[in-house]
Order: C-alpha cells, then structure tokens, then sequence
C-alpha cells in the first residue's frame, strides 16, 4: 500500500492482556486514506483486540500494547486513551452495536457529536444526513431504541459514530446477527459513506464474501497474527481464501465441517 497516504500505520505490535495472555503476536497493517478495508479472520482469531488496539479501548479490558507502534496520520496513538483517538479522528462502532436503549433513536444519533467543536450549522447537516443514508431510521426517531430491530440498532450506532465527524470509521462484525438482506443494506451503505463522505473505513468481519465485495485491500489473521494480505480481487480469486473462508470447494459447493476442521494443516500459507 502507498505509504505517502498512510493514514493508519500499526507496526508489528504484541497486545497481551493481565500481564499474562498475549493475544497478538506481530500484527501489521495499514490503512491508506479514503480506502476501505477489511480485516478478516474466524472467531478468536485477534480481530476485535486489534481494532481495540487501535481504538484506545484495551485498558478497560486490562490490555495495553507491550511492543510495537500505532500511528494515526502520522500521531503516535500507542496505549493512548479512546478520548483522545475519537478527537483525533478515528472512531469506532463496537461489535453488538451497544446503543443507548433508554434513548431515543434521533438522541443516540445526536450523543455522537458531542466532541465536536466545529459549530451546529454542520452538526445540523450532518444530523439531516444520516437519516437520508439510513431512511429507515427517519421512520422511527423517536421510538427507544432498545425497541429496534438488531439491524436497526447497528445503523444507528454507524450513525452515531460518523456524527463525531469522523475521518477514519472502524466497524466491529457489522453483519454479526443480521439477515442477510439488511446485511446487503449496510454493506451498501459503508460503501456511500466511503465515497460520499470521503471517510476511510477499517471493517472486521467475519463474512469474507461480503467485506471483500467492497474493500480494496485485505488482511487475514489467524491465532493473532496477520497470515495472509492483498487487493480484495486478488484475495477473492485466491483458491484457500475461497474453500477455507468462503466455503467454496475447488469442485464447486461448500465444504462440510469434517473437511473444514483439518484446513489448519493444509493452508499453503501458514
């Protein structure tokens, strides 16, 4: 990736949690501005620590970074508090969305600008334009949102992030619990956010189908470490990406779970 527009830089960092568990092990990568890209990898496989990592949200879990760096536009964010990451710029929405149930959906809207210093004229504007992103959200602003589906519970907690004005979007398992219909529908709409919005997105899932669909880059971790990288077309047309992370066997079909479970042995890249 073009380090002259590096806006993410994590460099070989080890995060390890109580002083005891060491979770990553030498994670790199990179973000380039106005991309998006996806962070891939199975259950427990580093993907939520990292972007926590990144966040400033691993001290409430008893974690910090022990070696390596993170940069954010070109600011050392390394075991920096989430406070201050926000006000930087980069942003984060928590994997199980985490909205305000006692709140209404247009106040869980609004409790994202609240670090913003940049005037209400364009705290009003962009407050009109999450609900034109998110129609269906203009249908129920004053409902609780502890009432709404999960799918409309996760747009609102993407439009609760990006009213921090965010200049780099990080998405937790955005499709985790959802049918896979407002699945589409959000993919969609992180990708209007990106070009819209000219906001960089860094997306964790577990879908690999749908975040390779519309990411330009890639990134596979397993066990803590990033074991595979590259353009999401390269990856999409790579045969292990596709019989070990989207079930798609070299003789068409899925795989079954007694041929899934041996794959750690047979990765061409481990």
């Amino acid at each position: 990736m073009d380090n002259a527009t590096k806006q993410l830089e994590v460099n070989n960092i080890e995060v390890v949690y109580n002083d005891i568990v060491q979770v990553l092990r030498g994670v790199s990568l990179s973000v380039t501005e106005g991309s998006i890209v996806a962070l891939l990898g199975t259950n427990g496989a580093g993907k939520t620590t990292t972007l926590r990592a990144i966040s400033g949200l691993l001290k409430p879990e008893n974690g910090f970074i022990r070696e390596g760096f993170v940069k954010f536009r070109g600011e050392d964010i390394t075991n920096r508090l989430g406070t201050h990451v926000v006000k930087l710029g980069a942003t984060m929405v928590p994997e199980g969305r985490r909205v305000f149930k006692h709140l209404t959906v247009d106040e869980n809207i609004r409790v994202g600008s609240i670090t913003r210093r940049d005037g209400s004229q364009k705290i009003k504007e962009d407050h009109a334009l999450m609900y034109r992103h998110f129609p269906r959200l203009s249908k129920i602003t004053n409902r609780m949102a502890g009432y709404c589906s999960g799918g409309e519970q996760q747009m609102i907690a993407i439009a609760r992030a990006l009213m921090a004005a965010p200049k780099m979007l990080m998405l937790d398992e955005p499709s985790l619990g959802l049918a896979p219909l407002l699945v589409k529908e959000i993919f969609a709409n992180i990708q209007l956010i990106n070009k819209e919005m000219s906001t960089t997105i860094l997306v964790v899932e577990q879908n690999a189908k749908i975040a390779l669909g519309i990411s330009d880059y890639a990134y596979i971790m397993e066990s803590g470490r990033i074991v595979l990288e590259g353009s999401s077309k390269e990856l999409q047309e790579n045969p292990d990406v596709k019989e070990f992370y989207m079930g798609i066997t070299r003789g068409g079909g899925r795989k079954s779970f007694k041929e899934v479970k041996s794959y750690k042995r047979r990765k061409r890249w481990m």
